[in-house]
């Protein structure tokens, strides 16, 4: 038995997830051999799941998005690092009530990149999500040794609107070590920088972003690109019309600038956390979320393991807080049938308050329908 599960956003951890079903399932079946691989996709809990599966945690202090002082973590094993830029640069950071959309930066993100060096890694993991930012990841390269000014030399203002006024860059001053490291970007969205589908208009309004602050953030972004067009030539605007150069608000595109290579997270996440063994060893898996939902199915956690699993020949179901997805749909991805605590407690809010106990209960169903 695996339980490969995301966290359920706002009640519980992926590590918490995989605690609660594997006590639920042995109070059925006392002796039932279960392996705990919690997961992500690239988004927040990604550090998590990474030293859940045995990576060292690291802290440092880095720049918050506002610019405040705040301790992130990444995640090291051997010369492999896993770096979440939601730890410097994501909502989470943000007092309660309080967004940045257009001064927002992802100064820290590049100081943890830059720890993540210093720490000797080879293969930098970067995964992306849950930001509070849409710079297009310039704050990022500032961190990494670019420079960014206007037409009187001062460096421009934090955030994505202060590219606005963009006149140089400079990026000779880049860590020469970007160069000689696997660099992989892992995100479970492949949109473009900008545009209908790029990073301010879809993501934007999550960031507290106005209809006015979409436009814009996106005319800055789309002026970035075009002063980074007369410095790199054409591939800068080839990044920035490649799928996940809009990920975390833009982020994706400074990281395609120093040469990562764009992956869906979830397929990286299971590369590094070592699922394929663990799937081998496996007779049935769980995975799930919170919600799983028609955004499941692009790219999440749930639809990578199902995918995997399949592949594999394995029988997979899920648990979930909530279920927006038919049978039908659910089989299409590999799921057998999924489990959602809203079965047993209607009361999404005491699903929420409750969701540690309720999860319970909800794997000593599974246990009585797949292993007694």
């Amino acid at each position: 038995m695996l339980v490969a599960a995301d966290k359920f956003k706002g009640s519980l951890t992926a590590v918490e997830v995989a605690e609660r079903v594997t006590a639920g399932l042995r109070r059925i079946v006392p002796g039932v051999s279960v392996e705990a691989l919690p997961v992500a996709d690239g988004g927040d809990g990604t550090v998590a799941a990474a030293v859940a599966a045995g990576f060292e945690r690291r802290e440092v202090r880095v720049a918050g998005p506002l610019g405040d002082e705040v301790t992130a973590a990444y995640a090291l094993r051997g010369d492999t690092a896993v770096v979440e830029m939601a730890e410097a640069s994501g909502l989470q950071r943000l007092p309660e009530g309080v967004f940045a959309p257009l001064t927002a930066s992802t100064y820290g993100s590049g100081e943890l990149l830059r720890a993540a060096l210093d720490a000797g890694a080879r293969t930098i993991v970067f995964g992306v999500g849950g930001s509070a930012t849409t710079d297009g990841g310039a704050g990022m390269l500032s961190a990494l040794g670019a420079r960014f000014a206007k037409a009187d030399g001062e460096p421009v203002a934090p955030g994505g609107a202060g590219l606005a006024e963009l006149a140089t860059v400079d990026l000779s001053g880049l860590d020469p070590r970007l160069a000689s490291v696997e660099f992989v970007l892992a995100s479970d969205v492949d949109n473009p920088l900008t545009g209908p589908k790029g990073a301010p208009a879809v993501y934007g309004p999550q960031k507290g972003a106005s209809p006015e602050d979409v436009e814009r953030l996106d005319a800055a972004l789309a002026h970035f690109a075009k002063v980074l067009e007369g410095e790199l030539g054409v591939k800068a605007a080839e990044y920035a019309a490649s799928p996940g150069a809009g990920a975390a608000g833009g982020i994706g595109y400074g990281a395609l600038l120093v040469g990562a290579r764009f992956r869906p997270g979830i397929e990286v996440m299971l590369d590094v956390l070592g699922f394929a063994p663990a799937l081998e060893r496996a007779e049935l898996v769980i995975t799930g979320e919170g919600s799983l939902d028609q955004q499941t199915l692009h790219g999440k956690a749930p639809a990578g393991v199902a995918t995997a699993a399949r592949a594999a020949g394995k029988e997979v179901v899920a648990v979930c807080g909530r279920l927006a997805l038919p049978p039908e749909t659910l089989g299409k991805a590999g799921i057998r049938r999924a489990y959602a605590l809203t079965d047993i407690e209607p009361d999404v809010q005491k699903c929420i308050a409750e969701a540690g106990p309720i999860l319970e209960r909800t794997a000593e169903r599974i246990a009585h329908d797949f292993l007694s």
